[in-house]
């Protein structure tokens, strides 16, 4: 019988994990993204455990109360995907990866680098990282994502978050996050101090290297992209597939927003199920 995991320790940061469903089922490593934590896995895992299978949900770099360094220098992908490899390191077994928004992009790059250790991959909402750039270069994509800049910008994010109905809680309402999804964002975001951390991983951008995103999967993937995302087109969605050599599949939602994990769990678990049941 394996022992549950709460914390585990990488590059001198520590990170808390929510380690639930049967100890000794298959594990499932689902990675949150922006502006979220392990809880917005809260709907999805349940029907995971239903299936046999644990899940361990972290809270990522700049989320974890002990995992927020300041420098942006410190939030660059590589790193990033380093966390959720020794998260893999500390289970000692292979896992399925589920990833949502910017654990999405942590989880394209982790099976990429690590298909021994990466048995299937569902992303969720982003495309690779490689069919994202070319979409930001021919497409809409580039439009939807303004925010990344404003992000970039120094002390003014954190102040537009400050206030609780300010332009940070309206842009959020705007997405399609529901009102208890915004007073989420609040209290474990803003309120905890993990608002400066969340946004470290969009100001470590420019630190990229090129061709940072070059890496083809080897695994078995889904990806899962909701019609009525407002932050992703569908350009970089009907790339991805390029960059898979693997069995591939796309499960398009309609009517579903960007939120998919905390808005569609059902159908997310379902995806998820069948690309374990198939991979």
């Amino acid at each position: 019988m394996g022992e549950r995991i709460t914390s585990y320790t990488h590059d001198g940061l520590t990170f808390d994990v929510r380690d639930e469903g049967p100890v000794d089922g298959d594990p499932v490593v689902l990675l949150h993204g922006f502006p979220e934590r392990g809880s917005a896995w809260s709907s999805v895992a349940p029907l995971l455990h239903a299936a046999g299978l644990r899940t361990l949900a972290p809270d990522q770099r700049g989320y974890s109360r002990g995992a927020r360094p300041r420098r942006r220098r410190d939030y660059r992908l590589p790193l990033l995907v380093g966390d959720a490899a020794a998260l893999l390191d500390r289970l000692g077994q292979p896992a399925h990866v589920v990833g949502h928004d910017w654990g999405a992009s942590v989880a394209w790059l982790l099976a990429a680098a690590h298909p021994d250790r990466v048995r299937t991959l569902t992303a969720v909402s982003v495309p690779h990282g490689s069919a994202f750039v070319r979409a930001s270069r021919t497409s809409a994509q580039g439009l939807r994502s303004w925010y990344m800049g404003f992000f970039q910008v120094p002390r003014l994010p954190e102040l537009a978050a400050r206030r609780p109905g300010g332009p940070m809680d309206l842009g959020l309402a705007r997405s399609g996050k529901t009102e208890d999804e915004v007073a989420r964002f609040r209290t474990e975001i803003v309120e905890d101090g993990a608002l400066p951390g969340g946004l470290g991983w969009y100001r470590a951008m420019p630190l990229l290297r090129p061709g940072w995103a070059d890496q083809r999967v080897g695994v078995p993937t889904t990806l899962v992209w909701g019609d009525a995302d407002t932050a992703i087109v569908r350009r970089g969605i009907d790339l991805s597939a390029e960059w898979v050599d693997a069995d591939y599949r796309l499960v398009v939602l309609g009517g579903v927003g960007h939120w998919i994990p905390t808005q569609a769990p059902a159908a997310l678990a379902d995806a998820v199920l069948e690309r374990i049941a198939t991979g």
